[in-house]
This record gives structure tokens, sequence and C-alpha cells, in this order.
């Protein structure tokens, strides 16, 4: 699943491509959605929200996109080949020197610009907004101390952008097991970890955790390798149905 710094890029990207110009083709292939046709509208701007992309138009409407676990917005200039199957595009975007396309983006919804925030009430803090409120994201985290703060961190309702890549990294970071409780661990500086990994990947495609990008990550899918703090082979388990990766000796609880 997308990390929100994926989706954060993906939507400044899209709206450099796309905002104060006008669409020449305007086509959305999901079913809810197919009937609409968006064909001469302007672009006002893109708007992300932890893993949430709104797309801001002229009709004072928004599409609203999640990525889920395989979505993506893609930017082409005219005539260039995909790079994904042509069945699998969701939404197709033409102005007169790009094209966006959305592909697999399977929660979709087009909705007046006024609404935004009501799908996206329920969400924690963003952890990559400029007004990210740490005590608020603090508060949420700590309010079942007994849950697992690697099942805590993914929640978007304590705060939005993390995925089971930077839970991972976190966790690692803590020196803590996944399955450890959340009152085993200093909040706030989880919180703060989980603010400073997202940042420093905002405004690239690669997610480096460990500043090598010859090893970009401290456990996360690097199951059987060694751990770069003590040299023990990096395990992995399922909690939740996700994988989760941990050196069994840095990490404890």
């Amino acid at each position: 699943m997308p990390e929100g710094d994926t989706v954060f890029l993906a939507g400044r990207r899209m709206h450099e491509a796309l905002a104060g110009k006008t669409l020449r083709r305007g086509e959305l292939r999901h079913p809810r959605l197919a009937t609409l046709d968006l064909t001469g509208l302007d672009v006002l701007g893109v708007r992300t929200y932890g893993k949430h992309m709104f797309t801001r138009f002229s009709d004072h409407n928004s599409l609203r996109s999640h990525f889920r676990m395989d979505g993506a917005w893609h930017l082409y200039r005219p005539g260039e080949r995909w790079r994904r199957p042509a069945h699998q595009a969701r939404a197709v975007f033409e102005v007169d020197d790009r094209q966006a396309i959305g592909f697999a983006l399977h929660d979709m919804e087009f909705i007046p610009t006024s609404r935004e925030n009501e799908l996206i009430s329920h969400l924690g803090p963003d952890l990559l907004s400029e007004e990210f409120d740490a005590a608020e994201a603090v508060r949420r985290l700590t309010a079942d101390p007994s849950r697992p703060v690697g099942i805590a961190l993914l929640d978007q309702r304590i705060m939005a952008g993390v995925g089971n890549l930077y839970r991972a990294e976190v966790c690692f970071l803590l020196r803590v097991l996944p399955t450890a409780p959340v009152s085993s661990v200093d909040a706030a500086r989880a919180v703060a970890l989980s603010r400073k990994l997202l940042q420093a990947n905002q405004w690239r495609p690669e997610q480096i955790t460990t500043g090598d990008r010859r090893v970009q990550h401290y456990v996360f899918e690097r199951t059987g390798k060694p751990c770069l703090r003590c040299g023990t082979r990096v395990r992995s388990d399922e909690i939740d149905g996700r994988f989760v990766y941990f050196c069994p000796k840095c990490q404890s609880g």
C-alpha cells in the first residue's frame, strides 16, 4: 500500500501538470462514474490528505481517489506509451501538453468540493501537513495503551500517512517489536519519527530511511538479511493480516 509521501508527491506532480489548464479529455472509467464527462472543465488544483487525493475542477466538484494497494497516477507526454495496461485505466485526463492516467483506482468519488472535509474528518492529523498537530496525534495514539504499536501506527484515524514500510522502520528505530503495547513506547517520539521519515522522502520517489541509498531500509522487506545495527538476521511475521519486519535482538517487547 502506498505511503503518505507517495500520495503527496503524486499530488504535487499532478498539480504542477494540470492546475490552471482545461481538460481536452476527461474520462472516468469507474463503474459508478462512467457516465460523467469532464471534458471542458478547468483543473483548479490537486490536494492530498494522508492517502487521499482530491482533484478540483471549475464546476465546484472534486474527484477523490485513494491508491489502496495497487493504485497510481501516471503523467505522460502526448503520444507517450503508457507503462500499465489500458484496461487498468480508471481516469484519463488530457490537457494540451500532458496526460494524467489513474490506474487501478478502485476507490473514487465525484463530490462537491465543499464536502471534501467530510470524507476525511475521521482521519487523524496529516503527517505531511504544514499544520500538523503533533499533540493531537499523541493523544490519539495513547488513547488505547494496550494496543500493539504496530497496529496503532497503521491506523489512519490516529495519524494519516503511515503505511507498512514506515510502520516497520519506526518500530525498529524505537527498538520495540510491532507487537509491543503502545504503553511501552515514547508516544511523542513515535509521532515525531513518523513525521520525520515521511518528510525526508516527500519530494523524491525513493523511500530511504537509513540515509544510505545502498541499503535504503533497516528492516522493511529485508527478511533473512543481517540487521544493520547488530548483524542478527531480520525476521518477518504476520500481524493483523500484514507482514511486519523486525530484528529479534534490537527490538523488544
